[in-house]
């Protein structure tokens, strides 16, 4: 049975990784749902955040795969219920009484303002940004755009950073025994 899953990818800032990771998807006939990348937390590290809807078992192989690539530090898998998850959406509409009604129902920011249209920005989950582009749509939605899904893990620090820890003690440790 399909369900979503979060992989996070960590490596170093380099060129050509990214296709490289999408090349794992693509051979193994996975669609990437959303993908973003940013730095991370840790110096000179940037973090692949992707959403794939897939079999358990199908999305564990393709993180190994992804981690055999050189430039990977390393990567991770979590359900939605091991992050806090958000998407941002930007949707320029008419300008109108109903319109700026629903914007302060749904805890929306305005962005910008003119003659005739406003620029809106909403943070939340992908149900909550849908929806509100159903009810602005009726009202003249001239433009719309959806970041990709950006996720942290819910333990207090990321698991990078304890993976990292663990390979700086073994090479202490095999620095002791040279």
């Amino acid at each position: 049975m399909n369900k979503d899953f979060i992989i996070t990818v960590f490596s170093e800032n380099k060129v050509g990784l990214l296709s490289q990771i999408t090349t794992v998807f693509t051979h193994r006939n996975v669609n990437i749902e959303s993908l973003t990348v940013s730095e991370s937390a840790i110096e000179g590290v940037h973090k692949y955040t992707i959403l794939v809807r897939n079999e358990e078992e199908k999305v564990a192989n393709l993180v190994k795969q992804i981690e055999k690539k050189v430039d990977v530090l390393k990567a991770f898998c979590y359900t939605p219920s091991e992050v806090v998850m958000q998407q941002i959406a930007l949707y320029k509409v008419k300008r109108g009484r109903n319109v700026e009604e629903l914007v302060r129902r749904h805890n929306v920011r305005i962005l910008d303002i003119h003659d005739d249209y406003i620029v809106l920005e909403k943070t939340g989950h992908k149900e909550e940004i849908d929806e509100l582009y159903q009810m602005l749509s009726p009202y003249g939605l001239y433009q719309f755009v959806c970041s990709g899904v950006v996720a942290i893990i819910k333990s207090r620090t990321e698991l990078m950073n304890e993976y990292m820890q663990h390979v700086e003690e073994q090479r202490k440790k095999a620095m002791q025994q040279i």
